[in-house]
């Protein structure tokens, strides 16, 4: 299997590039931070097998042509199986900059990753699978996190959409919807976090449910059973209990994966 892995550098991506060598996976990660990710590709060429490689590249998803360029790159030394669209940033305080810079790494920067996969797959002719994290706050609506839940809930929607719309050309997609796992994002947070989960566990249920090819990746089920009954009922009563809902995030600055 050779696996592509964005915002790798950190988090749930740094724990599945991690869990892919080990597995004995090739891996093409990337990241826009160039020390951890160095960091996080001497870990995984110590665990990679005799005839495994792996590819770690500075990159900034937002880019929609370095993007294209490193999938071309990619392709040509060594054809990619399986993608992680991974790459996300947290909002932190709703300031006008850090809404924006949300809407354009979690909502545009996915779409760059996920087009790029589609266009190499459609043009191989010979599948290939794209997994796109987003949250179980994107079963929202979260009034202490607009913009995240926002962003999280487009992106679980269109994966479970192109899901059923390229099931017929043999290209499998999957919604990652992770409750809070460590990750630089969480250590920010001030608020409780329920059914905390560390990343290497993460890692792995990730990965078991994507190689059986489960649409809607979401976990652990206490959180999402909580999450779509808040979803669910009228949303009058929704507003209501979202007023005593804490702040995602209380400091400033957002925080960036990847």
């Amino acid at each position: 299997m050779t696996t592509l892995i964005t915002g790798a550098s950190s988090g749930i991506g740094e724990a599945l590039a991690v869990e892919c060598a080990r597995r004995g996976e090739s891996l093409y990660i990337c990241g826009r931070n160039e020390e951890r990710l160095a960091a996080v590709a001497e870990k995984c060429a110590a665990l990679a097998a005799a005839n495994a490689f792996v590819k770690a590249k500075r990159l900034d998803v937002t880019d929609e042509a370095a993007v294209k360029e490193w999938f071309a790159e990619c392709e040509a030394f060594s054809p990619v199986e399986r993608v992680f669209s991974n790459a996300g940033v947290s909002t932190g305080e709703e300031t006008e900059e850090n809404v924006r810079t949300t809407f354009a790494v979690n909502v545009n920067g996915n779409l760059n990753v996920v087009l790029a996969a589609i266009e190499t797959f459609r043009a191989r002719r010979s599948g290939g699978q794209i997994l796109i994290t987003a949250s179980i706050a994107g079963y929202g609506p979260l009034p202490s996190c607009p913009s995240y839940s926002a962003t999280k809930s487009c992106m679980k929607t269109w994966a479970l959409s192109l899901r059923g719309m390229l099931a017929r050309e043999g290209i499998k997609v999957s919604a990652i919807c992770p409750g809070f796992v460590r990750s630089r994002i969480t250590d920010m947070n001030t608020c409780p976090m329920p059914f905390f989960m560390e990343a290497d566990r993460a890692a792995r249920i990730i990965l078991s449910r994507a190689d059986r090819n489960i649409g809607l990746i979401a976990f652990p089920w206490p959180m999402r059973l909580a999450t779509w009954a808040f979803a669910s009922i009228p949303y009058s009563l929704a507003e209501i209990f979202g007023r005593f809902l804490p702040k995602k995030v209380s400091r400033r600055d957002r925080q960036r994966g990847g």
